[in-house]
């Protein structure tokens, strides 16, 4: 993990420039020294409260003993650590008791964590959850509920898919009635009783803290008594797992959510992840006229308005799809890193001469075969090329909240089209680079003895939560590029091309320079021919490969660009092997999109058309 901390100051200092972010008025008490003392604390807890713990909280998983789950210790202990350091508030203004850091980084810090141990968590749904509520609930829902998540009392979730629809939000329906008369005067939003049940809702039952506050989509039936077809008709409401009063403490009510079962994962074992049912009846609550008679119905109160409730909730997928994006580059740098040290140690085989192999001749260490360098700058290339990609993305975070107008839009919708590549990318790419950390590894990495097979099982889900792989792809080509009249491609577009202006006036970086040019100019070739025909079945048939192209492009593109902040001529061993990452990513990586958008260009139909009997 301490491989981890030169390569952040590089990109935090030298590429990205955070450090004249404190030159903004909401950073201006901040400074290098300051953000390095969060980065240094954010390390030493994440060495000591994490890290020893990840086999641990992988073999001894959460487990209901009929009343409460149980977590190990050392899962209580690591996000008590979080949560006394402020990570949950980092971000947050002074008035809120946060450190006012810039996101940039606040996201540096969280990789720490993740790298050490992305099963135990930070907090990054709680994060979330009282984000959304700061910027759409009401102030009393914002004092309630997001300060006691940002103080640590409270924990959050997000409830989105059911057991009948997973990616399908317009298909749920579990449903959300008003509780009796007058239930639009309660203070904390207008009341409402919840039922129907909720599936793989991470963190959904835990003891680590007081509270454990779910934001739940739920459909409100219309005046014939039927739920609205499509996502048009869901809303969005808080349901607290223990009902809380005006001044934020409980009331020792416990709300009608129910445990209905614990998900057995392939990884991320150490975070609990739940079957809730909502208004089962297990844990009836008196209805809000005051008859005290008590009734089935989870109590929730709505956030926003009736019916609007996807589009506040995007406010912390968003949020989270570039949470995931980073725990993806990190769990693949964790990968790395012990990929390399034991190629570095583990004698084997010897080189292959003029004259063949000598047998007589001592082992080498297999770092020293071809191959094993591949598999070592393969990782590498995928691992920090998406690390620099998720700091990108928190430095526009930065942009637009505190840039001119003109600028935070510009970031506005340049993230807007990053945030499907930054989540999947990582997520399938770093995923290829657990895999190629097994192998270097050979037969030891297939066992337990060593930590890459856990990396890689805990690295699957991420091409899977938050926005299936395909569901991003559709997204990026579907929407994101097209949107606006396709200003955030030409904005991305646009930066790219200023990057290749400065990289071809490097004799060294030339080559470089002009096979992104071409890569630029075919991505936006493909995505007009995706689209000359209009029919959206046609355009997003090949959305994967789209994105697999878009996503090498994009990280060409972040390659290079760092490639420009290593001096030229005699380098440092780590600025030697930037340059040899950024080239391998050009020579090897950057050549196949040509496959991935052939098929999108001629709107291929190979998969679209097979019969399902064909199969």
């Amino acid at each position: 993990m301490r491989q981890l901390r030169p390569t952040l100051d590089f990109l935090l200092y030298d590429w990205l420039d955070a450090q004249r972010l404190n030159q903004r008025e909401r950073f201006a008490e901040h400074s290098r020294e300051t953000f390095d003392a969060v980065l240094d604390t954010c390390e030493r807890i994440a060495r000591e409260k994490y890290a020893p713990f990840n086999r641990l909280v992988d073999t001894e998983e959460p487990r209901f003993d009929g009343e409460k789950v149980i977590l190990p210790k050392a899962t209580h202990d690591a996000h008590r650590a979080y949560v006394d350091f402020g990570m949950v508030s980092a971000a947050q203004d002074y008035d809120e008791g946060g450190m006012q850091l810039p996101y940039t980084i606040e996201a540096a810090a969280n990789g720490f964590f993740a790298t050490a141990s992305v099963s135990i968590g930070s907090s990054l749904l709680t994060k979330g959850n009282a984000n959304l509520l700061m910027v759409h609930g009401t102030e009393m829902q914002k004092a309630v509920f997001a300060r006691n998540e940002f103080g640590g009392r409270f924990t959050g979730t997000m409830c989105l898919s059911e057991p009948q629809a997973g990616s399908s939000l317009s298909d749920i329906t579990t449903r959300a009635t008003p509780d009796g008369e007058g239930f639009e005067s309660d203070p904390l939003g207008p009341r409402f009783r919840l039922r129907g049940n909720k599936m793989w809702i991470s963190a959904g039952e835990h003891e680590l803290a007081e509270n454990i506050i779910h934001l739940v989509l739920a459909k409100i039936p219309g005046p014939d008594g039927k739920l609205i077809p499509g996502t048009k008709g869901i809303s969005l409401f808080i349901v607290p797992k223990w009902l809380v009063g005006t001044d934020g403490q409980l009331t020792g009510a416990r709300n009608d959510v129910a445990l209905a079962g614990l998900n057995h994962k392939l990884g991320w074992r150490g975070t609990t992840n739940t079957l809730l049912n909502f208004g089962e009846g297990r844990y009836p609550v008196a209805a809000s006229t005051g008859s005290g008679r008590a009734e089935a119905g989870a109590v929730g109160y709505l956030v926003g308005k009736p019916h609007e409730g996807l589009r506040c909730m995007f406010h912390m997928m968003n949020e989270a799809r570039i949470g995931i994006g980073m725990a993806a580059s990190c769990l693949g740098l964790a990968g790395y890193y012990a990929s390399l040290d034991y190629a570095k140690n583990r004698p084997q085989g010897r080189p292959v001469g003029p004259a063949g192999k000598d047998a007589a001749q001592p082992q080498v260490r297999i770092i020293e075969h071809a191959d094993v360098r591949r598999m070592l700058l393969a990782q590498k290339s995928y691992c920090e090329g998406a690390l620099a990609l998720q700091l990108y993305c928190a430095r526009l975070v930065d942009e637009q909240h505190t840039a001119d107008a003109a600028a935070a839009d510009e970031a506005r919708l340049l993230l807007d089209v990053l945030t499907p590549i930054a989540k999947s990318w990582p997520s399938e790419f770093c995923l290829e680079a657990n895999s190629l950390a097994i192998q270097v590894h050979g037969g030891y990495g297939y066992t337990r003895d060593f930590p890459v097979e856990q990396y890689w099982r805990d690295q699957r889900l991420n091409m899977i939560h938050e926005g299936t792989h395909g569901i991003q792809a559709a997204d990026l080509l579907g929407r994101k590029v097209v949107m606006e009249g396709g200003r955030g491609l030409g904005l991305l577009a646009g930066r790219i091309n200023a990057t290749i202006e400065r990289a071809i006036q490097q004799p060294h970086l030339a080559e470089e320079a002009n096979a992104l040019g071409k890569a630029l100019q075919h991505v936006g070739a493909a995505t007009k021919a995706a689209w000359a025909t209009g029919n959206p079945a046609e355009a997003l048939a090949n959305a994967v490969p789209y994105m697999q192209a878009a996503g090498h492009m994009v990280l060409a593109w972040i390659w290079l660009d760092i490639a420009l902040s290593v001096p030229a001529g005699e380098q440092t061993p780590a600025q030697q092997g930037r340059l040899g990452a950024m080239r391998y990513f050009f020579r090897y990586e950057l050549p196949k999109i040509g496959a991935w958008l052939r098929v999108v260009e001629t709107r291929d139909p190979t998969c679209a058309q097979l019969p399902e009997d064909a199969f």
